[in-house]
Order: C-alpha cells, then structure tokens, then sequence
C-alpha cells in the first residue's frame, strides 16, 4: 500500500511538473528573439542549427514526460497492452532521434562554460544510449532488463525537471555561488542524483525479489 502512495504522489509531482514545462514552452511559440530564455543565448541565435534544435527540443520534448511516465503504469500494461507498447515507441523514437540529437546539439552551446557543456554532453549522450539498450532488451523480450534500463532512461529525462528544481531551490537558500559555479553545479546535479536514485531503487527491488524467491 505504501509503494503504492508513494507511486501516486510520484505521478502527481511528475505530471503537475510537465504542466509547469508545458506552461514555459508557450512564450516561445512567438519565435521571437529575446524571449525569456532566449535572452541568454544571443550569441548562439545566429547558429541556424541550434536555433532549430532549442524549438524541435521546446516544443517535443516534454512529450517524452508524459509517454515515459505512463510506461511504469501496471495498469496501462495489464489492460491494454497495444497502447503501452505504442507509447512505448513513442517515447524511444522521440528520446533516440529527436530530443537527444536535439539536446546534444544545445549541450555544445549551453551557457555555464566548459563543465557545464561536457555535463550536457555527457547526459545526451546517456539518454539515447540507456533508450536504445531499453528498447533492444524489449525487442529481446528481456523484460526486467528492460523496465531497469528504461527507468534509467526516464530519471535522465527528468533532468529538465530537475535541473529547474534544484536552480529555484539553490535561490531560495541563497548560496554564496557566483552564478556561472551555480549553473555548472546544478548542471550536474540535474542527472546524476537522479540516476543514483534508481540505481539504488533497481538494487532495492532486486534484493526484495530475491528473498521472496527464498521463501
């Protein structure tokens, strides 16, 4: 009952997030230059091809929230299966061809400097490679490896969340950072704890399925 609250508030914080993301992404539909953002990135706005990647990557990605969200949905699974797969593919064609392409370009032009670049970098990098290993485990109908490697996948998709969260939470405490230690920081930060979380949720659930197995 427990597992089962806390993966109900989970899905409410999740889908109250992508709303909030959905809310930020309505400005740019102007396609206007100094739109809120936007306003950092000046020097970048004349790259033709980081310009198109910041509004396929606005615009698309938080598709991939709400498709990924509802893959760890038991009941979506059980009662209608064809929709969970749908979503399914959904989810890894937008991670693996449009929204990581797109963020890996964004990663070489983030603002932050260098560490914060490679953080990006590296993090693109991960989420279409964990989303293909995903979707190759499923093909192989190696479903356990499969639910572990897109767990994987969609802890690094809520790095946009993430990576918001802990930005506002860094301004609230009002750390002696200077801002471009901050952003570097929350940078890394945005990925890496939540690949940490599942990792130890991976090995919590792995140690509780194998002691039901001994009994």
């Amino acid at each position: 009952m427990t597992k089962k609250i806390l993966s109900i508030i989970a899905a409410g914080v999740i889908l109250y997030s992508t709303w909030l993301m959905i809310l930020l992404s309505v400005p740019y539909l102007a396609l206007e230059r100094y739109t809120n953002f936007l306003k950092t990135k000046q020097i970048a706005w004349h790259v033709m091809h980081w310009r198109l990647s910041f509004y396929v990557h606005v615009f698309i990605s938080t598709a991939v929230l709400i498709t990924g969200l509802m893959q760890f949905s038991s009941y979506l699974l059980k009662r209608y299966p064809r929709l969970h797969r749908n979503m399914g593919k959904t989810y890894a064609f937008v991670v693996i061809a449009i929204s990581g392409p797109t963020g890996l370009v964004m990663a070489f032009y983030a603002n932050g400097g260098l560490y914060a670049r490679i953080s990006f970098v590296i993090l693109s990098i991960l989420w279409i490679g964990v989303t293909v290993i995903g979707w190759r485990k499923a093909m192989q109908r190696r479903w356990e490896e499969h639910s572990n490697w897109m767990l994987r996948s969609y802890a690094l998709t809520l790095s946009a969340v993430t990576l918001r969260f802990y930005a506002y939470v860094l301004g609230l405490m009002h750390m002696p950072l200077r801002p471009v230690a901050a952003y570097v920081l929350i940078s890394w930060l945005s990925w890496t704890l939540n690949l940490l979380i599942v990792e130890w949720y991976i090995r919590w659930k792995s140690r509780g399925e194998q002691l039901l197995a001994q009994r």
